[in-house]
């Protein structure tokens, strides 16, 4: 794939992100994002990319040499968009799980929101003369006491500072 290429190829000719980023004229996050798959470079930084490494852009792009397909911008063009594509595919995926993960949380605080409020709180009733009891009573209001009084605060400002990074990440 692209992004082992890039990296592979800049290896073996002895060149950090920083020596290429400069030869290209880009800064060497771009290098990175490219190495990562966060991004990948346009047609004219790919025949740039090419004729620093001094291999064809087939080759950058993952084909094997038989092919030889003509290294017109078209033909790049057309082969950069399958794997803007991918990772969009891949971003997209992504996405889906962390709402997934972040609405199973919030099933779980749900579902134990509604336990706490119909125990109504049992700890009332333990005898705290025994020790064990003592323990479980005073463990168990601790936690809804936690539950109930701290915990919307936080989850509130966690939502608030998860709102404030996505939206930022999508700009």
């Amino acid at each position: 794939m692209l992004k082992d290429n890039l990296r592979t190829l800049r290896k073996n000719k002895g060149l950090s992100q920083e020596e290429l980023s400069v030869k290209l004229n880009v800064v060497r996050q771009t290098i990175s994002k490219w190495e990562s798959g966060l991004s990948v470079p346009d047609a004219e930084m790919l025949i740039a990319i090419s004729e620093i490494f001094e291999i064809p852009v087939s080759e950058i792009l993952g084909e094997s040499i038989e092919e030889k397909e003509n290294n017109s911008l078209k033909a790049i063009s057309e082969k950069l968009e399958v794997i803007n594509e991918q990772l969009s595919i891949q971003q997209k995926q992504k996405r889906k799980r962390t709402i997934n993960l972040l609405l199973i949380i919030d099933v779980c605080i749900i579902v134990l929101f509604i336990l706490l409020a119909v125990l109504d709180s049992p700890y009332r009733t333990f005898d705290y003369n025994n020790p064990e009891w003592a323990i479980i009573g005073t463990l168990w209001h601790s936690f809804e006491w936690v539950f109930f009084r701290v915990a919307p605060f936080l989850i509130m400002i966690i939502t608030f500072l998860l709102g404030i990074i996505l939206i930022k990440r999508n700009k």
